[in-house]
């Protein structure tokens, strides 16, 4: 099936519902600024329409990019068949418009929305989506930060797709070492730059899907200090814009080669060298050098939240296949008559060990869509209340600010795992390529690595978002944790579980307590050695908290419907899902805690000779 068009993406729309309107409220923010075209039904007309999209057009699409990947022919790269195609029906259906600016076409869609439609779009064909989502990322960057002129000049094509975008930061010897590029940009005089460098790693750094490719590129100016804060942002087009606005002859930007990968095939990973002929012309983002790293920052923060969402998609899509083949597979009897050679087969969904396993899948996967919708609803509410509540605002973009981090690692991690498990539930079928399965491994595994190893996250989690806003912002969520546990210690189905929470939550303030004393006390090199332990405890507190937080909506929604209701099972595998990932992985918390506050320094004390004699 490798090369068939074939839809094999499927999602649980009844799941989006919850999670948007009956766990976090968007119901609130509509039919008022800035959301004031929008309404309950258009919400789920619009995630409607993005489905079918997701299984009409780019679901098909998934195993054939996968089969096909890019090819690079004569310096010019070629997509998988029926990428052009899907673009122009994605534009031509205004999809990729909800979080667009009003002006360029779009239609102010709440960024919890636009979250959820991203994450069908991505689950049904994560390499296809990264072309379109770079492209909005870049064109944000440019309408936030560039000139009027260049708003006019480029905004416009590339909100509507008629022009693609790209992010370049990473070169061939400084790696995740942003800091350390060594592009140039040299003043022309006229206001344009002479753009020189090599850059890798650049997701959509070239196609055919679109006649021009416009690449937000970090360089350094001559006499630019060393590091991070000598970088400034340009905007370099892959063909030099007219006085017109439309495209003219090359800028001098060549594609060297496609990275052959583990993933994503479809999505073309490529070296870009600017400038060998010295003919490469850029302008500087707005008018004032060396903000290059503040700028892209935004771009990174969104891309960061487009990962996570990428691991949402994925994950769910391996978690509903598992499901839907434990349903269909018959294998082995049943464990109550498991010596009978003669009792029937029966669906492996059956059997103890199989639902563990996606039970297991489905705490995970709704716990990351909890995180993510928390996060952008955080968001919507921080746009909401600007200029109105100026304290709750900054408290909506304080929470924001902590749970980038923790969405990027967690879904990214688990997006892998629960694909592998996944795998797992197939048997021998799953690491074949006649279900989607090991390809959706195959595609996850890069998340935990780009925007930010999952390494940098933790320390960005430690190093800077647990101190923000002279620490309120930890406050701040660590107290709603605290009245989620008052409120709910008594819970007659979930109180024993909400004391798991509590004990988390205490052991997870303890670490953050220790980071402190440990900054304070001249011994920073313990931090990195516990970083990623702390962000992955943090992330299985707030994946528990938010749960039982759903499950408590689902016990009241099960006390108003009759015994007969359909959503009575819906609700019931909430309760299940916050049950279970309570007792399997809430209640690991406080050793995992143990372990950060233990502070062991083998790692470092380990000789270089030590790890192995060759």
């Amino acid at each position: 099936m490798g090369h068939t068009a074939i839809n094999r993406y499927k999602a649980d729309l009844r799941e989006l519902d919850f999670v948007l309107f009956e766990q976090f409220g968007l119901a609130d923010l509509l039919g008022q600024e800035p959301f004031a075209d929008w309404g309950v039904e258009e919400v789920r007309a619009t995630l409607q329409e993005v489905y079918r999209f997701s299984q009409e057009v780019t679901g098909p699409l998934n195993a054939v990019g996968d089969a096909q990947g890019c090819r690079l022919v004569e310096g010019q790269v070629r997509t998988p068949d029926g990428f052009k195609e899907a673009w122009e029906k994605l534009y031509a259906a205004g999809l990729k418009l909800l979080k667009a600016p009003v002006e360029h076409g779009g239609t102010g869609a709440p960024a919890s929305l636009a979250a959820i439609a991203n994450e069908l779009a991505s689950g049904s064909n994560t390499a296809f989506d990264m072309y379109p989502g770079l492209t909005l990322g870049a064109a944000d960057l440019i309408e936030e930060f560039g000139t009027p002129e260049q708003k006019a000049r480029y905004c416009g094509n590339m909100f509507t797709g008629v022009w693609a975008g790209t992010m370049c930061l990473t070169e061939p010897a400084a790696g995740s070492d942003v800091g350390a590029a060594a592009t140039t940009a040299t003043p022309n005089g006229d206001g344009t730059y002479t753009i020189s460098g090599t850059k890798l790693f650049i997701s959509g750094g070239d196609q055919d899907i679109t006649e021009n490719i416009v690449h937000m590129v970090l360089a350094r100016t001559p006499g630019a200090p060393k590091g991070t804060k000598g970088l400034s942002l340009f905007i370099v087009p892959k063909r030099r814009v007219n006085a017109d606005g439309s495209s003219g002859e090359p800028n001098d930007v060549k594609c060297i080669g496609l990275e052959h990968k583990m993933g994503i095939n479809g999505s073309a990973t490529a070296m870009l060298q600017f400038g060998e002929d010295g003919g490469c012309r850029g302008e500087l983002c707005g008018t004032v050098e060396r903000q290059g790293m503040r700028q892209m920052f935004q771009m990174m923060n969104y891309a960061r939240i487009g990962v996570a969402l990428q691991g949402l998609g994925i994950a769910s899509a391996a978690y509903l296949s598992a499901l839907e083949y434990a349903r269909e597979r018959k294998q082995g009897s049943s464990i109550e008559n498991f010596k009978d050679p003669e009792s029937p087969r029966v669906p492996i969904l059956e059997h103890p060990g199989v639902r563990r396993m996606l039970l297991d899948m489905k705490s995970r996967v709704e716990g990351m869509r909890a995180i993510v919708v928390k996060l952008t609803l955080h968001l919507d509410r921080a746009t909401a209340l600007q200029g109105k509540d100026d304290d709750a605002a900054a408290y909506h973009q304080g929470q924001v600010e902590l749970l980038t981090p923790i969405a990027k690692s967690y879904a990214s991690d688990q997006a892998f795992r629960v694909s592998e498990l996944a795998i797992q539930v197939h048997g021998g079928v799953g690491y074949t390529r006649d279900y989607p399965v090991e390809q959706h491994a195959r595609d996850a595994k890069i998340f935990s690595i780009y925007e930010g190893t999952n390494g940098i996250q933790a320390l960005d989690l430690v190093g800077r978002k647990l101190s923000q806003r002279g620490g309120k912002n930890a406050q701040d969520f660590l107290g709603d944790i605290q009245r989620f546990v008052d409120g709910h210690r008594a819970h007659p189905t979930l109180g024993a579980q909400v004391a798991k929470l509590a004990l988390a939550q205490e052991a997870v303030a303890s670490c953050a307590m220790q980071f402190m004393a440990w900054a304070g006390g001249g011994e920073l090199v313990r931090i990195p050695l516990a970083s990623d332990r702390f962000l992955a405890l943090m992330s299985d507190l707030t994946v528990g908290w938010l749960l039982l937080d759903a499950a408590s909506i689902a016990e009241k929604r099960l006390l108003e419907l009759p015994a007969d209701h359909p959503d009575r099972a819906f609700y019931l595998g909430k309760r299940h899902a916050a049950v279970f990932f309570a007792e399997n992985t809430l209640s690991l918390v406080p050793a995992g805690a143990q372990s950060v506050l233990a502070g062991d320094r083998s790692p470092l004390e380990i000789a270089d000779a030590s790890f192995a004699g060759v």
